[in-house]
This record gives C-alpha cells, structure tokens and sequence, in this order.
C-alpha cells in the first residue's frame, strides 16, 4: 500500500504539535527545509526539526531544498531526520556522492530529488546507494502549486529501474498530490506520496489520508 507523508509547510505552527497529532495515521512526516539560495523561499531548519523529534515518534522525510546539502546532512541526521532528501542539482557530483556517504554514516537512509526542469537520469547513478528517490511534480519552494502530470514518465522510468535492479529504494512523488492525482502517481508507480495542503486543509484529516491511501 502507498505511504502518505503530509509536509508540515501546510501546517499551523501556532498549532503544530496539535497539527502533528491530527496526521498521526499516516507514515511519515514530511519536513521541507528552504534556504532562500536553491529555492526561492526560506522555511525552517534544525532547531524545528530537533523540537518535532522530540514530540512524536513519526517517521521523519527531511527534504533538504538547499545549495551545498554535503555540508548539513549530518546536523539533520543527528537532529532527528529518519530520512533526509536532498537536491542532485544542489551540488557537483562528487559532493552529493559524499552527502549520500554522511547520512549513511550515520545509520539514517538517503535520498535524492530531482526538480522538473532536470532529467530523471541525472539520479541513474546514484541509484543503488539509495533508500529513496523524489520526483518533485511542482517546482520546489512553495506549497499549494497545481500538479505537474508531464513528470509521471519520469516516475514511471525510476519504477522500472528501481525494479530492474532489484532495489528496496522507495519511489516518493511531491507537488500538488491529491486524491484525484493520488491515483495518477500510484498508477505510475509510487510508493510514497507528500500531500500538504491538501491534508492540512481537510475537515477530516485522517479520512482524507486514507483517501489518498486509494
């Protein structure tokens, strides 16, 4: 079954641990670190991360939206993330190789995104040395933006060569999910969905997990 991982970018942080608790049925917990330099927009960063580590017990998918990741993955590993995403584009080759090396060094799973404008086989050779791979369906930065259906073949390309190599990498899909395309992702081969506004603004937001469950 497809995991759901809401982005507390959506959420009130008024209000965010109560936010947290109302999103406690889904798998993970997606946090979206912005640096005003790779993306146009500034969010929050580890002192938030070490405060939400300590509330819950959830699954942690750190999307790292910043320029040179290489040089904070391990603060975020260290500070609570399960999971930290970061930007091929973010840096040269040989210094998001190392990134991926630091947060494996400390016992947490790697991952690695691509933003719209970049072909999915720039992560081709980062694949075996990964636990999760992103296709962003939305430019990075912001939340609410419309969903983006022409990066369902570059999901549907790492789905076959997730499988073809025979590797446990998750294939997590972010940007402008919800039920409707929920099930475009799913059917393109998805194993992970991050859904903000769509859940944080629900009436009812562990019916609508279970919706974008399919």
């Amino acid at each position: 079954m497809v995991k759901i991982a809401p982005s507390i970018l959506s959420a009130d942080f008024s209000r965010l641990g109560e936010d947290i608790l109302s999103v406690s049925s889904a798998d993970y917990l997606h946090f979206d670190v912005m640096d005003g330099i790779f993306v146009p927009n500034i969010s929050i960063g580890i002192p938030v991360l070490a405060s939400v580590r300590k509330f819950t017990d959830m699954t942690l998918d750190v999307h790292l939206m910043i320029t040179r990741p290489v040089r904070y993955v391990r603060m975020f590993a260290e500070n609570g993330a399960d999971i930290v995403v970061f930007h091929v584009e973010a840096d040269e080759p040989d210094q998001i190789a190392q990134a991926i090396s630091e947060v494996k060094a400390c016992g947490k799973k790697a991952g690695l995104s691509v933003k719209p404008g970049t072909p999915v086989r720039e992560l081709l050779p980062y694949l075996n040395d990964l636990d999760l791979a992103l296709v962003m369906t939305v430019e990075p930065g912001f939340g609410g933006q419309k969903f983006m259906a022409d990066m369902m073949p570059k999901v549907e390309m790492l789905r076959r060569e997730i499988d073809c190599r025979g590797l446990s990498c998750e294939l997590e899909v972010d940007g402008g999910v919800n039920p409707e395309t929920a099930r475009v992702c799913i059917e393109a081969g998805a194993d992970v969905l991050v859904a903000g506004s769509d859940v944080f603004k629900a009436a009812d937001r562990a019916a609508r997990i279970a919706q974008l469950r399919g």
